[in-house]
């Protein structure tokens, strides 16, 4: 008699915003499948796409540690930031937004013209404090559109007007840089890898860039816009002149602010997708070797879903590695087909709710119900034939 299939399950997904951590998910999921299938071979890997809880769910997969620092938030004042070094004890890895995020600014403060990345870069300097060799970043959720200026200071460079005077935060200030001196900058950095998650492909300046396209949400007027713009592509040509560094159109440069920009220029940075260097970071690859099957998920599943998000960048690593791939998702969204799953390298999707349902009830009892549907999964996936007589698209 042949054995059971599936024998080892790699259970890979995000978050539920508002409703469970990536790892609480992927605990439920166990539960589910485990109760279905006493002896299956279980493993759980939190995920990410590189935006809000990615620190987390890297701590939580690699076993390391988290690490909290008073900084300077987008205003100035001080507030309380962490960052997680991972298991490996050299890899750092930072939301931009922890130090300056949007949520930190009340709605009747926003001003992109005073709010700095500053507290990012000293983040990174603490990660570097904390013996980094290699610092990842996610730039989503920022409050900022200084260009990485603040964070550069932050690390050590001068960004000097024409009197040789540093110049001030924020990016209504970029006008007046007239030069930037690099030779204060933390020596540390050119020993350093520098990763940043970036699933935004914007310039730096122009119609589809920062200012343009990410200011109003963070409270520039149209004219604080076009004063921003200006004010970058300043920066842009300060850069060019002084590092060699061309970043005006480098597609992702303009990310959280111009901050993808001011990480290439003055940290030799590398933007990659955010869900990429998730992957990378947590071993999928290595993980999901000798797997049967792969179960991942997040709250919705939609057209955008291929665009960089985790279970897409599951489902694609799986099927390259011949490896059938399911998403648990809260909400499947209007256009979901054939074509959507496939360029997510999915084999099927099922939503975790049973029928109609408050929004809120959903939300509250996330945990139930994801446990709940993989237990229905795996009743299914126990009572079919081995893997050897079941074809990937033969999955429900």
């Amino acid at each position: 008699m042949q054995a059971a299939w599936p024998r080892r399950v790699v259970v890979a997904p995000d978050s539920f915003k508002g409703s469970a951590s990536a790892r609480e998910v992927a605990e439920a999921i166990a539960r589910g499948l485990s109760r279905a299938m006493p002896g299956l071979s279980v493993e759980t890997v939190p995920m990410a796409d590189g935006g809000e809880g990615t620190v987390e769910a890297l701590v939580e997969a690699t076993g390391g540690r988290y690490v909290t620092e008073t900084v300077t938030g987008p205003l100035g004042e001080p507030v309380e930031a962490r960052f997680g070094m991972l298991g490996d004890g050299q890899t750092a890895v930072i939301e931009m937004a922890a130090a300056s995020g949007l949520p930190l600014v009340p709605a009747s403060r926003r001003n992109p013209l005073v709010t700095t990345t500053y507290g990012t870069g000293q983040l990174m300097r603490a990660a570097l404090d904390a013996g980094a060799t290699r610092i990842l970043i996610g730039i989503g959720g920022s409050a900022t559109v200084d260009g990485g200026a603040g964070m550069a200071q932050a690390l050590g460079a001068r960004l000097l007007d024409d009197e040789g005077q540093p110049i001030d935060f924020g990016g209504g200030a970029l006008h007046r840089l007239a030069r930037i001196d690099l030779s204060s900058i933390d020596p540390r950095l050119r020993s350093t890898t520098i990763l940043v998650a970036c699933d935004v492909r914007n310039p730096l300046v122009g119609p589809e860039g920062a200012a343009a396209v990410f200011g109003p949400q963070k409270g520039a007027t149209p004219a604080m816009v076009r004063t921003l713009d200006d004010n970058l592509r300043h920066l842009a040509a300060v850069i060019r002149r002084d590092l060699g560094v061309d970043v005006a159109d480098l597609a992702g440069a303009g990310a959280a602010g111009g901050l993808g920009a001011g990480l290439v220029a003055f940290c030799g940075a590398r933007l990659q997708p955010g869900v990429e260097l998730v992957i990378q970071a947590v071993g999928l690859e290595r993980r999901l070797q000798g797997a049967d099957l792969a179960v991942t998920g997040e709250g919705s599943l939609d057209r955008q879903t291929p665009f960089g998000k985790t279970p897409a960048g599951v489902g694609r690593l799986a099927r390259r590695l011949g490896i059938p791939a399911i998403a648990l998702v809260g909400a499947i969204g209007e256009g979901v087909d054939d074509a959507v799953l496939d360029a997510c390298g999915l084999d099927s999707v099922f939503s975790i709710v049973p029928g109609p349902m408050p929004l809120d009830e959903a939300i509250r009892g996330a945990h139930r119900l994801l446990e709940q549907a993989a237990w229905r999964l795996g009743r299914w996936l126990s009572r079919r034939p081995p893997r050897t007589e079941v074809a990937a698209h033969e999955l429900p």
